[in-house]
């Protein structure tokens, strides 16, 4: 039996190659790197298309539903395009094409739908079987001509059909609709732009081809998206023309009415939902985030975008619009124009991008010129043979009518009369009708006509300016059809407005309660009253509950919070919600996240002190420590440790000092005690300190105050029954750490414990607060300055069973000013 292999054939195992594993993964994933770039992901820098747009279009080309046909099911469209040309899913066809017909996707889009197509809101759109389409006017542009040799075409996944690689394209496609797409290792984020600048930049190209950037940018003004809104700054779009890449700020477009007390917001950023916005914006209220925000409405229909931002009264309509701004109505389109340039991705400025959609109708317009001056000259030819058996139309009719049949005819015509074997057909074919006299003059009339044509057409292709100047009258055609209004606006970049630039900066007293509850309020709220007065309403605590804290503070101050339990947190007074004098506050969880049972016991500026210097902090079991400030420099918001607490025991009072102060610590039995705060030695943030003072019996320590010898000021002291006075400091001598102190004030069932202590000057005003919320400001001048070991005087009336919560102090020269 013979064989079919060859004798000298290897045999199959030397046949096999080794190669290395990494080499071949390697290789193909370039390979599926480059299929992904070119075949899906990535537009063409000729006709901005990929290749899944391209072929729906094309499809519908080939089905006929043109802009003057009725409409067809999508399902039909997507059907047919992924059987012909694109056999990937169906869904990301149909999702192709939905978008297509998006008006607020597509700045002119490309196929008309019919039925639910999706909203601004991220509503899918219908299935494909219940919603129609056809091509828009502007996409058959694209494929005018596509029958003239134009383009090249190239064989389909099966090789049964032909698709063409690139459209015609009578408009800059890639930048008019701009496009998006993730590749393999790359991206690419191109915006829309207004018909009518991009016909205006391609046409200076042409007549300029020395033309810059910034030339260009006399035509476009920048990016313009479908859903409108405003482009801040002009720089980023600059960079975006000239490197290929940028981030452009968008902001959404909206009227403030002052009057009214709202925003009403009529234009959203490109690509943003309005639905997930409107939610967001409800959440950031309810949480705190915004304040100021009654009410929030979407009236939205088919007329356009309108959301209303209601405020409440005396809301501060520039901080909320501010807030609006930084979280919601404010987005950034990074552009990365990256593109397929001879099937090559390339990063390209606005002059490339433009330079090769030119270069690509050059290409167009003169494959054009050459298959209609083939066809004319066809008919020339014809035309010619047509006249010459006109003028001998006797000697042809006689020679067809004794010819045996048509093959013989044309064989004579040819002999006899040189015609060729075209116009020999063409004469045999012909009517006897057209041998008339007007008939004659009609071929005549079309001689010339093509011969026109013809003329035309050579010089359009000797000529690259005459070549040019077809370009741009067409180009100035499809603006004449398409043109619109600019929907997106370029403001200029006035800088961040941060949050804290709307805010006033004024002097605040907040107020804290027993219940966690926290506002700030204008120190000017309060006018100056005389000493024993009963105060005002500062503060409308709910039944139960007591104001334990108030303190003074600038609004645009950094605040240190430090709470019983050692903790301490960080944040702006305005951050503190501000409210009325009668409000009962907020919840301080939304503005310090405190947890169960923790007060905020002390307060300090960090205007006040330098990093090289100390917080000083002291508890009501009478531990103090030192802690230098730079410590405290990065607080969590979940706050940090400032102290170690024994079981019990309470962080109180908190003093900055320079390493050369004296510290005064009041308790509230009455007790005082004097000493060098370089007997505590620096420590730690996780250090529980040591022993301030010998506290007796059930003493605890109220507050502290730093000095030093030069310090003229006074010690106000002031207990929970509204007694107080004011003792030169001088008179309390300095003595050891840990020694019982001296006695300061007295304190008998009258006077009652010692509710707090503060170094004052006379023209010093102070603000008093009540447990049940009544509030008054006096000047510290009107409280006796007395010895030690005194009761005091009637400071504030209180009602029976109200006690002084809190007392701070408004110094002299932020009260002056």
């Amino acid at each position: 039996m013979s064989s079919d292999v060859p004798e000298d054939a290897a045999p199959p195992a030397q046949r096999i190659q080794h190669v290395r594993i990494e080499d071949e993964m390697e290789q193909s994933y370039i390979d599926y790197a480059m299929s992904v770039i070119a075949g899906r992901a990535l537009p063409d820098v000729r006709d901005g298309l990929k290749p899944v747009h391209r072929r729906i279009l094309y499809a519908m080309h080939e089905m006929g539903i043109s802009s003057g046909s009725s409409h067809r099911k999508s399902s039909s469209i997507v059907g047919e395009t992924m059987g012909d040309y694109h056999p990937h899913g169906d869904s990301a066809i149909y999702d192709t094409l939905v978008r297509m017909a998006q008006d607020f996707s597509m700045r002119y889009p490309l196929v008309d739908g019919q039925g639910n197509f999706g909203s601004m809101d991220g509503d899918p759109p219908a299935a494909m079987r219940y919603t129609e389409a056809r091509m828009a006017p502007i996409a058959e542009e694209l494929l005018e001509d596509i029958e003239k040799d134009t383009v090249d075409f190239s064989s389909n996944y099966d090789d049964r059909l032909q698709e063409p690689d690139v459209l015609p394209a009578k408009v800059p496609s890639l930048l008019l609709n701009g496009s998006s797409g993730i590749a393999v290792g790359m991206s690419t984020n191109i915006p829309p732009h207004n018909l009518g600048e991009l016909v205006d930049a391609t046409t200076e190209l042409i007549h300029n081809p020395e033309a810059t950037v910034e030339d260009l940018m006399e035509h476009i003004k920048g990016p313009d998206f479908p859903t409108g809104g405003n482009i801040v700054g002009r720089d980023a779009i600059y960079s975006a023309y000239t490197t290929g890449r940028g981030r452009l700020r968008v902001r959404a477009e909206y009227e403030v009415d002052r009057e009214d007390g709202r925003i009403v917001i009529s234009e959203l950023p490109y690509q943003e939902n309005k639905a997930r916005i409107v939610e967001r914006i409800a959440d950031d209220v309810n949480e705190g985030k915004i304040a100021g925000i009654a009410d929030l409405r979407d009236e939205s229909d088919r007329n356009g975008v309108r959301i209303v931002v209601e405020l409440k009264r005396g809301a501060n309509i520039d901080v909320v619009e501010n807030r609006l701004l930084d979280h919601h109505l404010e987005s950034t389109f990074g552009v990365i124009n990256l593109s397929l340039v001879d099937g090559q991705p390339k990063v390209l400025s606005l002059k490339q991008t433009l330079q090769h959609y030119i270069d690509h109708r050059r290409e167009v317009v003169r494959r054009r010129s050459e298959h209609d001056l083939e066809e004319a000259e066809d008919r020339e030819h014809i035309l010619e043979g047509r006249l010459k058996a006109l003028e001998n139309v006797d000697d042809v009719v006689d020679l067809i009518r004794n010819s045996e049949d048509r093959d013989a005819a044309r064989a004579g015509l040819h002999e006899e009369f040189d015609f060729s074997e075209d116009q020999a057909a063409h004469i045999v074919r012909m009517q006897l009708g057209s041998l008339t006299s007007m008939e004659t003059t009609e071929i005549e009339e079309e001689y010339e006509e093509v011969q026109a044509t013809i003329d035309y057409l050579e010089s359009v292709l000797d000529s690259r300016a005459k070549l040019d100047s077809v370009i741009v009258d067409e180009l100035q055609a499809m603006k004449d059809e398409y043109d619109d209004d600019r929907r997106t606006s370029i403001i200029e970049d006035e800088g961040q407005v941060t949050h804290e630039d709307l805010i006033p900066e004024e002097d605040c007293v907040v107020v804290i309660t027993e219940d966690d509850y926290i506002k700030r309020m204008p120190v000017d709220a309060f006018d100056p009253q005389g000493r024993g007065g009963k105060g005002i309403i500062g503060s409308d605590p709910k039944e139960g509950d007591r104001v334990s804290k108030v303190f003074r503070a600038n609004s645009h101050d950094y605040l240190l919070c430090f709470t019983n339990q050692g903790q301490v947190y960080r944040l702006k007074t305005y951050e503190i919600p501000e409210m009325s004098r009668t409000a009962r506050g907020k919840s301080a969880i939304n503005v310090i996240d405190l947890s169960d049972g923790e007060e905020i016991t002390a307060v300090v500026s960090t205007d006040d002190f330098e990093e090289d210097e100390c917080i000083t902090m002291v508890t009501r079991d009478g531990y103090t420590k030192r802690t230098c400030a730079a410590d405290f420099q990065n607080i969590r918001t979940t706050g940090i440790r400032a102290a170690k607490l024994e079981d019990g025991d309470e962080l109180v009072d908190v003093e900055v000092t320079d390493r050369t102060k004296d510290l005064v610590v009041a308790t509230e039995h009455g007790m005082t005690i004097r000493f060098d705060e370089n007997e505590v030695r620096e420590m730690g943030r996780s250090a529980r300190g040591v022993r301030a003072i010998d506290l007796q019996g059930d003493d605890k320590v109220a507050a502290m105050v730093a000095t030093d010898d030069a310090d003229e000021r006074s010690l106000l002291t002031v207990t929970r029954n509204g007694y107080g006075k004011r003792t030169k400091l001088g008179e309390y001598r300095r003595q050891s750490r840990y020694g019982k102190g001296l006695i300061d004030i007295k304190t008998d069932e009258r006077n009652g414990p010692v509710a707090t202590a503060k170094a004052v000057t006379e023209q010093d005003h102070l603000v008093i607060m009540s447990q049940q919320g009544q509030i008054m400001r006096i000047s510290a001048g009107d409280v006796s300055q007395v010895g030690r070991n005194t009761k005091g005087v009637t400071i504030m009336g209180l009602d029976a069973g109200d006690q002084v919560a809190s007392v701070t102090v408004v110094p002299a020269a932020v009260d002056e000013s």
